[in-house]
């Protein structure tokens, strides 16, 4: 999954526009786009997996059946938890781009953006596993809507599965996984 060679850095101008548009959408979020903006301004090597101080954006994506009523999760195997699609960019300075690669490579599903807006940004923290120290994913995520619901699991999942959006606590009670339930059922799909 590599995007642009690693070390070789885009320009962040997209990124921090994503970031600019998210704040104006989401002031009640501000302290989460704050320090997202802090880190992207404050670190040259933001899109490099192997950025570890403090840690290095990833892309997300949240995908939903042809019907908008469910959406597909993975139970990741290095987390060992249900959660929305999604990796490193490898290089990749174009949050969305990473985003669709990984929700194609993971799902094997045909997928559309939604909206070119970031649809939620999340930061959290990776424990540490064999070379890599604990660190931060600095995650932008987009929505998508899936032409089908044929998935094929990939080597990162122990399992793919379409689950109710309304029942989404009955897999995960993570925090930013509700947050974007809230946002799925609230919003105005051009709100999204």
């Amino acid at each position: 999954k590599r995007g642009k060679r690693m070390g070789q850095q885009g320009d962040r101008s997209q990124l921090t526009a994503l970031l600019g548009e998210y704040a104006a959408a989401h002031p009640q979020e501000s302290a989460c786009w704050q320090r997202f903006q802090k880190f992207v301004d404050a670190q040259a090597r933001c899109f490099d997996r192997d950025c570890f101080d403090d840690g290095h954006v990833t892309g997300s994506a949240w995908v939903v059946s042809p019907d908008r009523q469910e959406v597909l999760l993975t139970h990741h195997k290095k987390l060992n938890i249900w959660v929305q699609l999604g990796g490193h960019s490898d290089g990749n300075p174009d949050p969305m781009a990473v985003a669709t690669t990984e929700a194609v490579e993971e799902s094997g599903l045909e997928v559309r953006i939604l909206s070119s807006r970031a649809f939620d940004l999340d930061i959290h923290l990776i424990p540490a596993r064999k070379n890599d120290p604990q660190h931060y994913h600095y995650d932008v995520r987009f929505a998508f809507q899936a032409a089908s619901r044929a998935f094929h699991v990939s080597n990162e999942s122990h399992a793919l599965a379409w689950v109710p959006i309304t029942e989404l606590a009955t897999y995960t009670t993570e925090a930013s996984m509700l947050r974007m339930q809230r946002k799925w059922l609230n919003y105005k799909l051009e709100d999204v």
